[in-house]
């Protein structure tokens, strides 16, 4: 029998943590890209939805922007369902040998079959490819997998009538290849379709750029793999609690081989500057709260003056939890990680996510007392 996502969850999946708190203000749920390390992030949402917190936004990258479009995309009976489906459509069977990997080669054969023959339901080797890398075969085309399995798996996960309904709004971040430009694609400002999502997951050379009306766009992940300043920056500003759920490892040891090396320098690349991002908006959130404190000490007839009011407007009172949720690193794991699709590597992963989720909101750190001129509050497991 084919193994699955859901017939391997953690004992206790399903039950909701006792005495859950409330919340303060907005639930948002930020995912980065990282292929096959995604699946994290399919138990850190089933955890939450066990738990009854839905997210009012998600924002994603890459499969993040998958994961994303599956959530805000589908009425929340059914996320864990089109979740799930999605991961079992695209994992690989790997029966266990039972033997000692003496070689260290891990799941090499799996990701071997990966490279050479693509994933059902998400990628495929692109027969223009084979023509050679010098040969113009238009931007559409300029790449070693073709993607339109995915663009049918999407179209058959996703409800785009919820989509547009915009409960929970979902944002993804693409970049586009003429200008080099990050942009956001919200479900506040356009209706999304397909192309949108396939575009935030687009990461050349492997898939091709995708056409979005008079543009074409490459993976988010190119430029920021973390799209967490989407929420930091938003106007008008809200009380939130983000679930940042990272897959990547900003921090880690010295690497001692080339494969170490090689992982290493992965892991650096896609953690993409998320402590430096949420370091620089503490300063700015902070001040802003200094702002409006020094606005509240002015005599309320200084504050009839349009240029005492417009510096006011510079503060603000809202507060923002930033709840980190990052992927373990698993045994033997290298730098192929992230296109490490098979079963046992999705299921742990996802149990992972789950098993950290329950953690985080059993803890609640966000009722602890903290300071009232701190803009934004960052909790770790």
């Amino acid at each position: 029998m084919r193994a699955t996502v859901a017939k391997r969850r953690p004992a206790g999946a399903g039950r909701s943590p006792r005495g859950l708190p409330g919340y303060p203000g907005q639930v948002v749920l930020v995912l980065q890209g990282g292929g096959a390390l995604g699946a994290y992030q399919g138990g850190v949402y089933e955890a939450l939805h066990d738990a009854g917190v839905e997210p009012h936004w998600v924002i994603g990258t890459s499969i993040g922007a998958v994961n994303g479009a599956l959530i805000a995309g589908n009425l929340p009976q059914h996320r864990v369902a089109r979740l799930t489906d999605f991961w079992r459509r695209v994992e690989i069977e790997v029966p266990d040998s039972g033997s000692p990997d003496w070689l260290g080669l891990g799941h090499f054969w799996a990701n071997l079959r990966t490279v050479s023959t693509g994933i059902p339901g998400f990628f495929a080797p692109n027969p223009a490819a084979l023509l050679g890398t010098q040969v113009n075969v238009g931007v559409e085309r300029a790449s070693y997998y073709c993607t339109q399995a995915l663009r049918t798996t999407l179209a058959e996960l996703i409800d785009f009538e919820s989509l547009t309904a915009q409960a929970p709004r979902l944002t993804v971040g693409a970049v586009n290849v003429q200008s080099g430009a990050l942009h956001y694609f919200d479900t506040r400002a356009t209706a999304l379709g397909v192309e949108h999502i396939m575009a935030s997951g687009a990461l050349p050379p492997a898939f091709p750029a995708i056409r979005v009306a008079e543009g074409c766009y490459w993976d988010g992940g190119v430029y920021s793999n973390t799209p967490i300043e989407v929420v930091l920056n938003s106007n008008p500003r809200r009380d939130s609690l983000i679930f940042a759920v990272n897959v990547w490892h900003q921090s880690g040891p010295l690497p001692e081989t080339i494969a170490q090396v090689l992982g290493r320098q992965k892991d650096i690349q896609y953690a993409s500057r998320a402590d430096s991002h949420i370091a620089n908006e503490k300063q700015i959130h902070h001040l802003r709260h200094v702002i409006r404190k020094l606005y509240a000490e002015i005599p309320s007839a200084r504050r009839d003056d349009p240029d005492v009011r417009a510096l006011g407007a510079w503060g603000c009172s809202t507060t923002m939890h930033v709840a980190h949720l990052l992927a373990p690193r698993l045994a033997g794991e290298d730098e192929t990680k992230d296109i490490d699709f098979t079963s046992t590597g999705v299921a742990t992963r996802w149990h992972a996510g789950y098993a950290d989720t329950e953690r985080m909101l059993a803890a609640a750190p966000w009722d602890a007392p903290f300071d009232p001129l701190a803009g934004i509050i960052e909790h770790r497991l």
